[in-house]
């Protein structure tokens, strides 16, 4: 893929993932400052409701997928299971661990699982073959 071209995907990925990102500090904050959970509990459940916003816009929007549900929706869902861990992790080094702020934890832990999430998509998830004798895409 050309650099041009890979930017513009992982903007748009990163624009996309906005949405799913909305919805898990939504969810994150709601949680903690309701006093139902801790900021991994609220974390982790916000990347999960974050995950399943995106899977649809990325699918559509990101990757223009034509491809069946049943192929990429268990790709995706383990990529997303990977970022889940990833965050949940980091949170707790940051956050619980080394008691950083939750939501600086939380921008730090977004930005890992950004990146890392979007190369696993972009190579295995939603990746375009190419049909022999047509043109590169």
């Amino acid at each position: 893929m050309a650099k041009g071209r890979l930017f513009v995907k992982m903007t748009t990925y990163a624009g996309v993932g906005a949405v799913g990102t909305l919805a898990q500090y939504l969810v994150l904050v709601g949680i903690v400052s309701l006093g139902h959970g801790n900021p991994i509990t609220g974390s982790v459940t916000g990347a999960i409701v974050g995950a399943i916003v995106n899977y649809g816009l990325n699918r559509r929007i990101t990757f223009r997928s034509s491809a069946r549900h049943c192929d990429t929706l268990p790709k995706f869902a383990l990529t997303a299971a990977f970022g889940v861990l990833l965050n949940g992790l980091v949170m707790k080094v940051l956050a619980e661990d080394n008691h950083v702020q939750y939501l600086v934890a939380q921008l730090v832990a977004t930005g890992l699982v950004l990146v890392l999430t979007f190369m696993v998509n972009s190579i295995w998830t939603f990746r375009q073959h190419r049909e022999p004798g047509k043109a590169g895409s």
